[in-house]
């Protein structure tokens, strides 16, 4: 074990996970940067609601500050009880009941969450540095290479800089993300409009999958209510820090096939509201309502992919965390958590290394020998669940958007 004064942790990625296990390791008191490319924190948008199960909440629990981690509760809500299969006209196919018990599950804004775990990290937050490699010439004192020429030592490095890492081929050379044929338009559109609420009573408290006619297309929507207004939260738990405006929304998402969203628009928000648009003309209208009320600069494009099990972690003293290793499909609500989960895991695993004495080394290896068995069948049931809900299989598809709707009563009237 590495036991001099200088012992210092690099992390590529200023997401959930970096930013989850900086906490943790600063509370520690361990000397930990992050080094994150975009320029600066909230440049883009890198998703909206999320739910967070046992493991994301614990990971929160034991990584941040109290305040902290009250503050995420605060602005938080119980996630809404039901997932309404439909068809494209909302009429119900069959329906999913959620009997979590209370405070078991927390639904939380993403920006909202980054905020809360930016806290307190101030003067260890690096933008404008995009991560480009890792020099191991020394391998007992590793350096992390900057797209601008520059670099930074560290006593060990940590990949969280998502599907796209600079670092993978490096540190997991045999596990780059497999594509999948499926994408997503996601958008987020204002819950109220002229005070009244844009989602109709009956799906108040409810996820929908509206499931279209032709196989591989489907609109999920959900709404995201603060359990408290993020700025007073923020005043009263974390005086300073950003607070995000926290206006309730609809988060929604056109799930589709990769071949249909043209390579020439991919980058331009407006053509993909347009096409999202159109191909939400055959839906209810209220799916309708949405994407034409969307803010446009929240649209976001993701092209589906899937991680691959790495076999060899080649540099003993550099690891990955998040989408880095594990990316899945958005089915099951399983990636955000998984990432707390490794940042807690692997903050955990250094501590306990720096206070025995044990070799870092074995600290890194134990964490991706725990990670790897909880990360991966998370990808397999989201993969499962994608390939189930959007494939081609005639029959169950047609039971799902054929059968089983006429047996149920119309749940939002189109007119």
């Amino acid at each position: 074990m590495d036991t001099s004064t200088d012992f210092s942790v690099a992390i590529a990625g200023a997401g959930l996970s970096g930013l989850c296990l900086a906490q943790y390791l600063m509370r520690a008191g361990i000397d930990v940067h992050v080094y994150e490319r975009d320029p600066g924190p909230f440049v883009r948008q890198q998703g909206y609601r999320i739910i967070l199960d046992q493991y994301g909440l614990e990971a929160l629990r034991t990584s941040l500050p109290r305040p902290l981690y009250h503050l995420a509760l605060a602005t938080g809500d119980e996630p809404g009880g039901q997932l309404r299969f439909t068809d494209r006209r909302l009429r119900d196919a069959f329906t999913i009941t959620f009997k979590d018990k209370t405070h078991a599950t927390r639904q939380v804004d993403r920006l909202t969450l980054r905020s809360i775990l930016q806290s307190g990290l101030d003067g260890r937050i690096h933008y404008g540095k995009a991560a480009a490699g890792v020099d191991s010439s020394d391998p007992a004192r590793l350096r992390l290479v900057f797209s601008d020429g520059g670099s930074v030592p560290a006593s060990v490095i940590v990949g969280a800089d998502g599907v796209g890492s600079a670092l993978r081929a490096q540190i997991m050379p045999d596990a780059a993300p497999a594509n999948t044929p499926m994408a997503g338009i996601y958008g987020r559109t204002p819950l109220r409009r002229n005070g009244e609420s844009i989602i109709p009573e009956p799906l108040r408290t409810s996820g929908v999958l509206a499931i279209d006619d032709r196989p591989g297309r489907a609109f999920f929507f959900t709404s995201m209510r603060f359990g408290e207004n993020p700025r007073e939260a923020f005043a009263r738990l974390a005086p300073g820090s950003y607070a995000p405006t926290g206006d309730d929304y609809v988060m929604w998402g056109l799930l589709l096939r990769q071949e249909e969203v043209p390579t020439t628009i991919r980058r331009n928000l407006l053509a993909l509201q347009d096409l999202a648009s159109h191909m939400s003309m055959v839906f209810h209208p209220l799916v309708r309502r949405l994407v034409d009320n969307a803010e446009l600069d929240a649209m976001v494009l993701n092209l589906f992919a899937t991680g691959q099990r790495p076999h060899r972690w080649a540099l003993p003293r550099a690891t990955m965390m998040g989408d880095a290793v594990h990316v899945m499909p958005p089915f099951g609500a399983h990636g955000g958590n998984t990432a707390l989960r490794d940042a807690a895991l692997l903050g955990r695993r250094l501590v306990e290394a720096r206070a025995s004495g044990a070799p870092v080394e074995r600290a890194i290896a134990r964490y991706q020998d725990e990670m790897v068995p909880y990360a991966f069948r998370a990808v397999d049931t989201a993969a499962a669940l994608m390939r189930r809900l959007t494939g081609g299989a005639t029959a169950p598809h047609w039971v799902l958007t054929r059968v089983l709707p006429r047996l149920h009563r119309v749940t939002v009237p189109e007119a």
